[in-house]
């Protein structure tokens, strides 16, 4: 447990215990399993489950009492248990190629959205699909993630403040306490906002450091002129208005860590100072003498160095000596199992400060829909952990006075303002091959350019909603407009219903019509199955 000082004890202490991660952490092998993103019981978020079979050629079982689901840190094991889902399964079975996996609906009467599509009876997921994250939509209430997840138990892994349980955050905090102890310099590489400075604050907080001063320095918003005396501080009278002697970052980290953010956009004339207090350990104040510091040295970058090296921007020794240590921080498209537990995490944050941590499942029911989970889930997310988090900063304060519609406008337009120019997905693309080990996802055909919402016709509009059993998100797609739009056209017709304007009378009578088959009572009643759903929930109305 963390000290006073936010200290976790010997940083060597989890890594030497007999059955410990040293031991762990020779398990690498990956195998398909289940992930919850989204669950009405928030507090099962992060949950999952192996596939086993699929590997060895069998199938599994999908359903609301199959398979069992274990959270990361607890010895518990229960089913998905959501009454809205039927007790006859789903089945997943093994695809004609290594590591591609088939659905089955099979006679089940849960409906599933796969990556956004509504699955009629079956369909195949490629084995790329399958790395990259498969994002299954159950019921219209929770939210899954097939891809591959590691066998070997986490608990009692330090979590260094760190949010995440799947197999690259879990190889992250390995390598943490790897690393920690020693004062080799790391090289944290990643794109914009995966979160190196947590890591690298992550990696000071393990060692046996932690209750000396942490400091970090953005190299990219330092002036040139102005470098050396921030960094290794400068003599009273060295330059106009130094009338003090003043220290630099290496004097004030002396004994801790100094964490230089954006290493690769230091000036040349700085990197060849860094360089010497590498290999001396000693700084050079401007106008003032040479003295010796006692710093534990941690970079990052969101460039490819090894460019910048061969076009002379940077120094091949400073790379090679920050480098004696490199670790690779994912970027959130590939750590999607983690994307629920982020969700949440940022979603109490903001609500707490707002002083409004109630409003996270109101009326019995989460706050967020799990459709917009699923596709927040399925989202590629450029701007990484930051985005998401921004998103869910708009999301909490748009949705104090709207509604689901609104949420879902929210949203899309939040991503559509932080989204990336597609010509920076080159330079992406770089970072990642910086790092041999780490995956390359499949890139995904473009979806279909929209249409203006004012060229779908009311007839057009209801016929898509009945072709789909009134599902807004496959309706929306044949129509060619964003689910937003779809919802605020819906909004304004005289001819749709909303689940809301249903009485009591009117669903206990078609309930009992049908015999509590949800799907029966959606294509009756002519509403979405979750606004009905939310309805019947409203009116204390039971479950299948």
């Amino acid at each position: 447990m963390p000290d006073d000082n936010g200290c976790s004890g010997h940083p060597l202490e989890a890594d030497t215990r007999p059955g410990g991660y040293q031991r762990q952490a020779t398990a690498s092998l990956l195998v398909p399993g289940l992930t919850l993103l989204y669950h009405p019981d928030l507090e099962r978020i992060g949950e999952r489950a192996l596939l086993p079979g699929l590997p060895s050629g069998y199938g599994e079982l999908l359903s609301r009492s199959l398979p069992d689901f274990v959270p990361p840190d607890r010895p518990l094991r229960r089913p998905l248990e959501d009454g809205y889902l039927s007790r006859q399964p789903l089945r997943l079975l093994p695809g004609p190629e290594p590591g591609s996996v088939r659905l089955e609906r099979a006679g089940s009467s849960t409906s599933v959205a796969a990556n956004g599509e509504h699955v009629a009876e079956e369909r195949a997921f490629s084995a790329a699909e399958v790395e990259r994250g498969v994002v299954l939509l159950l019921a219209d209430r929770v939210v899954l993630l097939l891809s591959p997840l590691t066998p070997v138990s986490a608990a009692g892994l330090p979590r260094f403040g760190l949010v995440g349980e799947g197999p690259s955050a879990i190889q992250l905090r390995r390598e943490i306490l790897r690393v920690a102890p020693v004062t080799t310099p790391v090289l944290i590489r990643g794109e914009t906002g995966t979160g190196k400075e947590l890591v690298a604050r992550a990696l000071h907080q393990a060692s046996l450091r932690c209750r000396s001063p942490y400091l970090a320095v953005n190299m990219g918003a330092i002036p040139a002129s102005l470098a050396a005396a921030e960094l290794f501080g400068a003599a009273r009278g060295a330059f106009t208005g130094a009338d003090r002697p003043r220290e630099g970052y290496f004097v004030r980290a002396h004994g801790g860590t100094l964490f230089l953010d954006e290493i690769g956009e230091t000036p040349p004339e700085i990197q060849v100072l860094l360089l010497r207090t590498l290999e001396t350990g000693e700084i050079q104040p401007v106008g003032g003498t040479p003295r010796q510091v006692d710093v534990r040295w941690v970079a990052a970058t969101d460039a490819r160095l090894e460019d910048d090296v061969a076009a002379g921007r940077f120094r091949a020794p400073l790379l090679h000596r920050l480098g004696g240590y490199q670790i690779q921080v994912a970027p959130l498209r590939r750590r999607r199992e983690d994307l629920g537990l982020l969700l949440l995490h940022f979603l109490r944050q903001e609500l707490a400060e707002l002083g409004e941590s109630h409003r996270l499942c109101a009326s019995g029911h989460p706050w967020v829909p799990a459709p917009l989970v699923a596709y927040l889930a399925d989202y590629d997310w450029p701007g990484n952990v930051r985005q998401l988090r921004n998103v869910v900063r708009q999301l909490v304060l748009a949705g104090r006075d709207a509604g689901e519609e609104g949420m879902w406008m929210q949203v899309e337009s939040t991503l559509r303002e932080g989204a990336k120019p597609a010509s920076d997905q080159p330079a992406l693309d770089r970072i990642t091959d910086s790092c041999p080990a780490a995956s390359r996802e499949p890139r995904r055909a473009p979806r279909k350019p929209y249409r203006h919402p004012e060229e779908v016709g009311e007839q057009e509009m209801l016929a898509a909603l009945r072709a789909h059993r009134w599902r807004p998100q496959p309706a929306a797609e044949q129509l060619g407009i964003s689910r937003p739009s779809l919802y605020a056209k819906i909004e304004k017709s005289t001819k749709i219903r909303k689940a809301a304007d249903l009485s009591r009378q009117e669903i206990e009578a078609c309930y009992a019509q049908v015999g509590g088959d949800l799907d029966a009572m959606v294509e009756r009643l002519e509403v979405s199955k979750r606004g009905l759903q939310i309805r019947m929930t409203q009116l204390g109305l039971g479950k299948e």
